[in-house]
Order: C-alpha cells, then structure tokens, then sequence
C-alpha cells in the first residue's frame, strides 16, 4: 500500500517496574512504532529531538531503512517521561514528563512525505495531528491514538480528528473516558459513532478488542510467563498492525485487521519482555513467525 508515516514523540525514559530499573532509555512513540513497522513496510518518522540525542540511537531507525529525514534537531534537551508500574502492569504512574524541545514542536512534513499512503498520528495533541492531516496529500488509511490527558483537555480538537480517522487504536481505559461507558464492547460501539471505521481497543495482558463493520473480534494477548516493562507496548502494537496492512496492499476489512491484530499482538509481546527497545531493536521476521505458529495453538478451538 506504500510508505507509512508516523508523527510522535523520540523520548529518553526513565522506568521503574517490579523487575528493575532503567534510566535515559530509549523511548517514544514513533520509535517503538517505526521498529516494529519497519519489519513489515517502508517507514517514515516525523519528531523532533534536542542536543542530547544519541547518534547510535539515531541509527538505531537508519539501520532499518527508516527515513528520518523528517525529525527536527534543535538546540534543547529531548522529551523525557518517568514512570513507575506496581504489580498492576496494565497501568503506569507518571512520576514527571520534561516536554523540552516536544513542548514547541510543530510537525512540518518533508515535500518527499507528503504522498505517505499510512498515516499513524501517535499520541500527540490532537492539534498536532489535525496539521498533518493538512499536510498530507494522498493518505489510504489514517490511523490514530489518544490518551486520557488530551480527552479531558481537548476534547474538541479530539472530536474533529476523530472524524477523518479510518482507524483509532485506543487503551481500554481511555475508550471509557472518551464514549462514558463501563467497558471495551460498549465504548467500541459509541466510538464507531464519532468517526472512526474500525475502532481497535488495547487491554494490555488481557488483549485487543476490534469493532468493524458492525461485528466485533477479540484476540487474547500472547501469553507470556515473565513481564520486565509494558512500556511501548501499545506503540508497537501499532506498528506491527500499521505494518501488516500496509505490507498486504488491501483495503480495509475485518479479516485484514484480524491478521494486522496477530502481528501486533506478537509483537508487542516481545517489546514487554525487556526495557526499553531492546527486545525488538533486532529481533526478525522469523522469530515473530516463529511465535506467530505457537500462538495459532493458543487461539484454536474445535469447530
């Protein structure tokens, strides 16, 4: 379907989670998404980053034939998140957020990504994504996430975007808040109401709901024995279901996303096996087939 274009955050977190500690690593949405895309289709990054920006980490995409010719350097520190998870991995406590250069940033697309086919608004305002949207000249799919913060603050820049999407990827949680509902299947169904197509809903460990078309599809998460950090996960989660679909070049429907959902799923269950990026920063496109095969056992049943 051509290339994909990611707008969001490069970031250096600081994470804390049951398993240990991890400080200045790195992070983002357009980062875990652009990995993990980038094993399926041709990737475009959008962001900016400050002076402290590591040049390994920059090669980190380059390496994977993803075009940053789109993120901005400027003079400043990179956006910074820490957090913390308890037991409940399922949600993460903010212990600070240092906007920095992130706190100015206006996404000006290069003329060369203009034409992008898959557009992924990552969680950014949503006036931001509104001026890519306008950048944009000839998109197929365009693809949004939100978070609570943008919900309870711009609410009416929200529901404008949610109009133009085809696809929202959206937390559990965060699908309540948006639609006042007490659950995913509810929230899918008002969601498909303001916009969106295909509402596509992230439970964490408890896997994905899709509501499509008027029918809806639930994909457990791949069971995994050990959760080190759950950060990123929903981004790439994004990035392999993005991916998948702009690999196979068809239009929209609920057997594509079905598929799209898997490779997200597995995917995003190799991001929380270990901090950071470093579980998927080489990880290939057998090794996920490779899971790919065990989770058909998991998800089976008699006819």
């Amino acid at each position: 379907m051509g290339h994909i274009l990611v707008v969001g955050s490069l970031a250096y977190d600081t994470v804390k989670t049951p398993t240990g500690k991890i400080e200045g690593a790195l992070g983002g949405s357009a980062n875990y998404f652009g990995v993990a895309a980038s094993l399926f289709a041709s990737v475009r990054v959008v962001g900016v980053v400050g002076e402290d920006y590591r040049a390994e980490d920059s090669e980190l995409l380059s390496k994977k034939n993803i075009d940053i010719s789109g993120v901005e350097h400027t003079s400043g520190k990179t956006f910074h998140w820490a957090g913390e998870y308890d037991n409940n991995l399922n949600e993460a406590k903010t212990l600070r957020t240092e906007l920095n250069v992130f706190a100015n940033f206006h996404p000006k697309l290069p003329e060369s990504f203009k034409d992008s086919e898959i557009i992924f608004l990552a969680n950014i305002d949503p006036a931001l994504q509104l001026e890519v949207l306008n950048q944009v000249t000839r998109p197929k799919v365009i693809a949004a996430d939100t978070m609570n913060f943008w919900i309870g603050s711009k609410m009416s820049d929200l529901l404008v975007i949610l109009k133009r999407l085809d696809i929202l990827l959206i937390n559990e949680a965060e699908a309540i808040l948006l639609t006042e509902t007490s659950n995913a299947i509810l929230a899918a169904r008002k969601i498909s109401t303001m916009g969106p197509k295909h509402i596509v809903i992230k439970r964490g460990e408890y896997g994905v709901v899709i509501f499509s078309n008027n029918r809806y599809f639930c994909l457990p998460a791949y069971p995994v024995g050990e959760v080190v950090d759950p950060t990123g996960a929903g981004d790439t989660f994004a990035g392999g279901f993005l991916g998948y679909i702009g690999k196979s070049g068809q239009p929209l429907s609920l057997d594509l996303l079905k598929s799209a959902a898997v490779y997200g799923t597995l995917l995003a269950s190799f991001t929380v096996q270990d901090f950071s990026l470093n579980a998927i920063k080489n990880l290939t496109f057998e090794q996920v087939e490779i899971r790919r095969q065990d989770f058909r056992q998991v998800v089976s049943f008699p006819t």
